[in-house]
């Protein structure tokens, strides 16, 4: 460490392997955090000379009432309807919210999170791209005193609250509703496997199965990279292609539902009689669609205000209060592409 360079808790959390938020209370011997971590945190900074940064502190104790919000995509049901539950929470408290879009794309959350920094905003509210693996980007909200909260798409080791839905059960009642309905070769079109919601979503649908004794060959699981309807008509189309197509398909997303029925009608393969389709999220264009697409409803909304009111917790209550982990009901909607 260069003597002209003054040691920061981003530093210490390098140094160390540990989070900046763990060394933050660590320094000021916060009961949730181990004694073991707490000698070692102050051992390394004692030895280094550590000096918090009091201009740093003061300048985040002057409020500038703006929020951050880093969502996937702006134009889309879903997202759209967290933005809503944020601006309605955050305008209830006063505060102002620089909405950012990161297009799915790591790179382009990299370059919003460090505009919002630049920014001064007082806290930020994240919904990760799918192409986010790791967090250090937003440790440097930490660092700098800067709550963050991580609301539907997360990243679980990064210590912050979060606001998710029940991504299991909503994929464990969707899969059960189609065996209790006659359906036995159902297969998944899934998320990327570096996705928590996703990683959740298979974990119901293969639970559902095992506790019907039911198994499901390896190629009725597929992938999907960017979750598009064009995916979602590809992969129909190789399943019923195949040796053992399956007669039913539970979607990760409805928009990969929406590409499902678009290949079956196409090809004249009648839903629901011959092949049930089930997606996930509830969107509006399932209600219009024929038939009408069964779906696992995701609470957008909630998951908004809920995610603002604990980031103005943490505004509030600084960075040392509990992180808390809220977890939503996510409820199965059964229309007219099941039998």
């Amino acid at each position: 460490m260069s003597e002209k360079h003054q040691l920061t808790l981003k530093d210490i959390a390098r140094e160390l392997g540990l989070a900046v938020s763990t060394v933050s209370r660590a320094l000021k011997s916060h009961p949730d955090i181990s004694e073991e971590t707490i000698k070692l945190v102050k051992e390394y900074a004692e030895k280094h000379h550590y000096v918090p940064n009091l201009l740093a502190v003061n300048f985040r104790k002057s409020k500038t009432f703006n929020i951050g919000l880093i969502i996937p995509e702006l134009v889309h049901q879903f997202f759209s309807s967290i933005i809503s539950g944020v601006l309605s929470e955050s305008n209830a408290h006063g505060y102002n919210v620089m909405i950012c879009q990161s297009n799915e794309h790591v790179d382009d959350e990299k370059k919003v999170a460090k505009a919002l920094l630049n920014s001064r905003v007082d806290g930020v509210i994240i919904s990760l791209s799918n192409e986010t693996t790791e967090v250090a980007h937003l440790e440097e909200f930490l660092a700098a005193e800067i709550p963050v909260v991580q609301v539907d798409k997360i990243i679980e080791g990064f210590d912050t609250p979060k606001v998710i839905v029940n991504d299991y059960s909503g994929a464990h009642q969707a899969v059960t509703e189609l065996i209790k309905r006659g359906y036995r070769k159902i297969a998944h079109i899934r998320g990327r496997l570096n996705v928590h919601h996703s990683n959740e979503r298979f974990r119901g649908y293969a639970a559902a199965l095992s506790e019907n004794d039911i198994s499901y060959p390896e190629h009725y699981i597929n992938v999907c990279e960017h979750l598009t309807q064009e995916e979602g008509y590809h992969f129909a189309k190789s399943l019923m292609a195949s040796e053992s197509p399956p007669d039913a398909i539970f979607c990760v997303t409805d928009l990969v539902a929406l590409g499902v029925m678009r290949y079956l009608r196409e090809s004249a393969i009648n839903v629901p009689n011959e092949v049930g389709v089930i997606g996930f999220s509830n969107w509006q264009l399932g209600e219009i669609i024929s038939p009408t697409l069964s779906t696992v409803h995701q609470p957008g909304f909630e998951l908004g205000e809920k995610a603002t009111a604990l980031l103005i917790d943490k505004i509030n209550n600084g960075l040392d209060s509990p992180n808390e982990q809220v977890v939503l009901d996510a409820d199965l909607i059964v229309r007219e592409s099941v039998r």
